[in-house]
């Protein structure tokens, strides 16, 4: 129903109802059957859809024993956290390591390499270490 239909309808109700002592009792006998012949056509409103989140995920309590698993709720969040931690640390130990084994292979080649005094005082030996090390 849009909003004029509404307005009219309430100013219908309104007459009606300031008048009901006034009219005859065969109008009310029509105004009667014509209400419930109204109300037998309605239309039934359909039942409202409410989104219910169920636990679908295997593993997860439900009912009686819910709430001795709780602990196991939190920990499904937890544990994928800790994990991700841990593997970060992980990593960067991985990456730190190998830094200092790239580090510690170019001071031994350089150690064992048979090279003047001079060159380790020269500015172009970092020149020398970056082609030695491609």
């Amino acid at each position: 129903m849009n909003t004029k239909e509404i307005n009219f309808a309430y100013q219908v109700r309104h007459a009606l109802n300031e008048n009901l002592d006034n009219l005859p009792s065969t109008t009310t006998n029509r105004l009667v059957l014509a209400r419930k012949i109204a109300l037998s056509r309605k239309k039934y409103d359909m039942p409202l859809r409410v989104f219910a989140p169920q636990k679908a995920i295997t593993g997860q309590a439900s009912g009686l024993f819910a709430e001795q698993f709780s602990w196991v709720n939190r920990m499904g969040v937890a544990l994928p956290l800790l994990a991700l931690v841990f593997g970060l640390a992980g990593i960067y130990q991985f990456e730190q390591q190998e830094r200092i084994n790239e580090t510690a292979e170019i001071d031994a080649d350089v150690l064992s390499d048979e090279l003047p005094l001079s060159a380790y005082l020269d500015h172009g030996f970092n020149a020398y270490l970056t082609i030695k090390d491609e």
